[in-house]
């Protein structure tokens, strides 16, 4: 199938219309139309190869939202014209220990990308939801309710299930005490599922500025974590810390806050952070952990609660050709607090 997307051809230039082909449906494969598509910090890093592990042109976008176009011949979940979602992975082993109780995302051989992934039967490179179609093999293929609004549900399949796994890790719900920090795509998503489930929620940034933000999505409170009384006060009062914060940092002054036995779990920082001293974790046995996404069960377990619950990322709707002005934005924390690719913008047929 020949389409058509945007990708980065090299670290530095924007980026650009690119033409490829999508591999013909193999018997237990899904072909969709994309109609949205989440913007994901992770899409800015590997178009800048800030991991080291992108190659070029790499279409990027990870947060697929589309409609079935057609089903290999032994596909039976889906049908042509059905709403599906395709997250942060299209393949796995399927065999290993972590596949067979549903945590593909922590397949022994290595779960397959999107994008910046090998397809495991042809090697050739995986291109992700910048583009105008998908093809994905069914047990990765998810479904979405007629409940949930399409154009804001993309970016359930990363912020959402990565926000998710975490909090259903560490079983929050009624009267779990957890806090967020950082309230941008990540954190509000965070916010607004730890509150779906019934959880007393804390926003903790480093001054009052979202105090009004953090509240209109459902928080409780918001602590400045450049006030120390405040933070004093707040010592031992976590169950479970979710830190959302996507570059380097120190995470001294978060570990106090935790309570015995509890747990403060890393979700955006992929690579270094400032040196840690094991103090607070030995005297209350306390926990760094963690969490990339979740496997295909769980997402789609999460999808349903959201249908349920009314949960749905803040979004702003952008055309495929705004997407280098909207990294840019990425960069300087201007969006709230999601953009979302209209593909429609993206007008190309897919040719046989």
């Amino acid at each position: 199938m020949k389409t058509i997307g945007f990708a980065a051809y090299d670290t530095e230039t924007p980026l650009a219309p690119f033409e490829f082909e999508r591999r013909g449906l193999r018997a237990n494969d899904v072909a969709m139309e994309i109609l949205y598509c989440g913007v994901c910090h992770s899409d800015l890093h590997t178009a800048r190869n800030d991991w080291g592990w992108s190659y070029y042109p790499i279409v990027p976008g990870h947060e697929i939202v589309g409609r079935v176009t057609q089903v290999g011949a032994s596909v039976s979940k889906f049908k042509v014209g059905d709403s599906v979602a395709v997250g942060c992975m299209v393949d796995s082993c399927q065999e290993c220990d972590q596949c067979k109780k549903g945590e593909e995302q922590l397949c022994r051989e290595g779960m397959t990308g999107t994008y910046a992934g090998y397809d495991r039967v042809t090697k050739e490179p995986t291109q992700g939801g910048y583009s105008k179609h998908l093809v994905v093999r069914e047990e990765f293929c998810l479904s979405v309710s007629d409940q949930l609004d399409l154009a804001k549900a993309a970016p359930l399949l990363c912020a959402g299930i990565t926000t998710w796994s975490p909090l259903k890790t560490w079983n929050v719900g009624e009267g779990s005490r957890v806090g967020v920090i950082g309230l941008g795509g990540l954190g509000h998503m965070a916010v607004k599922l730890a509150v779906g489930l019934g959880a007393d929620v804390t926003v903790i940034s480093r001054t009052k500025d979202k105090e009004a933000d953090a509240l209109a999505l459902g928080a409780n409170r918001l602590l400045a974590s450049s006030d120390n009384d405040a933070m004093g006060q707040a010592a031992n009062h976590f169950d479970l810390i979710i830190d959302t914060v996507p570059v380097k940092h120190d995470l001294m002054p978060y570990l106090a806050l935790l309570d015995v036995d509890a747990t403060l779990v890393l979700v955006g920082q992929v690579g270094p952070l400032e040196e840690l001293s094991t103090v607070p974790l030995l005297m209350g046995r306390r926990r760094v952990a963690g969490s990339p996404i979740g496997g295909i069960k769980e997402t789609q377990e999460m999808l349903d609660f959201c249908a349920e619950h009314n949960i749905l990322p803040d979004c702003e709707m952008i055309r495929m050709d705004e997407i280098n002005e909207a990294f840019e934005r990425m960069e300087k924390a201007d969006v709230r607090y999601r953009f979302v690719i209209d593909m429609a913008s993206l007008e190309a047929p897919a040719t046989a």
